[in-house]
């Protein structure tokens, strides 16, 4: 098998809605209010309708469940769902803390991102399975995701 890289995506995220401590640990959520994405043979924006419910546990992983819908430069929607896993460990407590970001590999932060779309142009992503690795940034998250291929 070998990575094959198809985008960079950036998401600007609202601060999020606090639900507070509950029996599955704390649940936070973030609405996307924007963002970009770019790979070869894919560019255009994030539409503002997505979001991240993010589940934290007492140890300090989070488990990320997101769903963002794409409009390509030239038009077609692709809709985006994953989960993932999300360390805050001491680099992301600073970053938050601070408002700064990390760097991808400061903590452990993977996704495994699923694409929908009814255009022809892209209905490889339909048959594509993905994995990224994210990063923070100042009200956004970044992530470079990757096709798994045959060698």
């Amino acid at each position: 098998m070998k990575l094959e890289h198809i985008m960079t995506y950036h998401a600007d995220l609202a601060p999020p809605q606090v639900i507070g401590k509950t029996a599955f640990g704390t649940r936070q959520i973030f609405e996307v209010t924007g963002g970009s994405f770019e790979g070869p043979g894919l560019k255009g924006e994030i539409l503002t309708c997505g979001g991240d419910w993010l589940l934290t546990d007492d140890e300090g992983i989070g488990r990320l469940d997101v769903r963002a819908t794409f409009l390509t430069d030239d038009g077609a929607h692709i809709y985006m769902q994953y989960q993932g896993v999300l360390e805050l460990n001491e680099a992301a407590s600073t970053a938050l803390a601070q408002g700064g970001g990390t760097d991808y590999g400061d903590q452990y932060f993977m996704t495994q991102p699923r694409f929908e779309t009814g255009d022809e142009r892209y209905q490889w992503l339909n048959r594509t399975v993905a994995v990224a690795q994210g990063r923070m940034r100042p009200s956004a998250v970044e992530y470079e995701v990757y096709a798994c291929r045959n060698d």
